[in-house]
């Protein structure tokens, strides 16, 4: 009898759609990784999706969103980028910034704006690639 397959070890994110003027996606570098992907991150304890996010805009991008005025686009699954052997499942929001001007704060490297074209040399997290990469 052959043993059934270990399900994935999976990883509760909550991540933005956040897209310019130009159509351009934002997506963000952590320090010490080499993958962009959308920003976002984990929940703490009694937190929403859309608490959470709110709170990891502010403190990776110094961008303040109201958690109320987030639209939910459903949850996705893909290959954690930077935990081998990991599946990342967020909850994802597009989320309207108005004229914020998003910087790198916390452990946030570097962000970029990007399309399909204009990030095809560089390493796109799954998630962000799979999914909501604008063409």
């Amino acid at each position: 009898m052959i043993p059934d397959a270990t399900p994935p070890r999976r990883i509760h994110v909550s991540a933005a759609v956040i897209t310019d003027a130009d159509g351009r996606l934002l997506l963000v570098r952590k320090a010490g990784t080499t993958a962009f992907m959308q920003p976002g991150g984990k929940p703490e304890a009694g937190e929403t999706p859309a608490e959470t996010l709110a709170r990891e805009l502010a403190e990776e991008v110094g961008l303040r969103v109201d958690p109320a005025l987030l639209e939910p686009l459903g949850s996705y699954a893909a290959s954690a980028a930077n935990e081998p052997g990991f599946e990342v499942v967020a909850e994802v929001f597009r989320v309207d910034i108005g004229d914020q001007k998003p910087a790198p704060d916390a452990e946030i490297a570097e962000l970029r704006w990007v399309t399909a074209a204009t990030a095809s040399g560089l390493e796109i997290a799954p998630l962000a690639r799979e999914y909501f990469l604008p063409a």
